[in-house]
């Protein structure tokens, strides 16, 4: 841990949303660079999954074998990010060292929440009786039209269960993503992931600086 840090005591928690085909895993690895290059301690995870037991209820999630109902699939969701948050998350953010994680809490609000119909309330409410209150410091949300993502995300395979469902389940969540953003301007950053790689990538990196140097 770098001086700088022990002197400021807490991590950092940043997270990236968006739907399927924005470009979350090139530009996490851009993020991770930008973290190395400031000699930042960090920890990258993922959601569902980034601990064991999560891992298992990811592969479970997303199976393409059987039908779920959407109340199991968003307990299943909540059991994964208490897991993450008491196993990995909270303990690397006390010791100091900043946390990337590749989807988080907004996840559920635009998947379940929205794209499910179970409403935002319930989704947050759920998370609060479990005790998954944890705020992100930073959360780069990258956007652009659904049908576009989703031609991207044809291109590399067989789809999941979730990212085999309709245009119109991920509308539902896009919308939520963007009312979220709008609700919490301060925390949720908006990306337009329709625009060249170059100029998304140089939107996060002076987000994430403004993190690192906030004066």
């Amino acid at each position: 841990m770098s001086l700088e840090q022990s002197v400021a005591g807490r991590g950092k928690f940043i997270t990236l949303e968006g739907l399927e085909g924005v470009g979350k895993t090139t530009n996490r690895e851009l993020i991770e660079a930008q973290l190395r290059a400031a000699d930042i301690d960090f920890i990258g995870t993922r959601e569902p999954g980034g601990t064991p037991i999560g891992e298992q209820l990811r592969e479970l999630v997303l199976s393409t074998r059987g039908t779920m109902r959407a109340e199991t699939e968003l307990m299943i969701m909540v059991a994964s990010r208490l897991e993450l948050v008491s196993q990995l998350i909270e303990p690397a953010l006390a010791q100091g060292q900043w946390v990337l994680c590749d989807r988080y809490l907004d996840a559920s609000v635009a998947y379940q929440g929205a794209g499910r119909a179970l409403g935002v309330e319930r989704v947050l409410q759920l998370h609060s009786l479990m005790g998954v209150t944890l705020k992100p410091d930073l959360t780069l949300l990258l956007d652009m039209p659904v049908k576009d993502g989703l031609a991207r995300m044809a291109a590399r395979g067989k789809p999941d269960r979730i990212e085999s469902e309709a245009v119109e389940f991920f509308e539902r969540a896009r919308q939520a993503y963007l009312q979220r953003a709008a609700a919490e301007p301060e925390r949720i950053e908006v990306i337009d992931a329709s625009l060249s790689m170059e100029s998304v990538g140089a939107s996060i990196a002076a987000a994430v600086q403004r993190l690192i140097q906030p004066h």
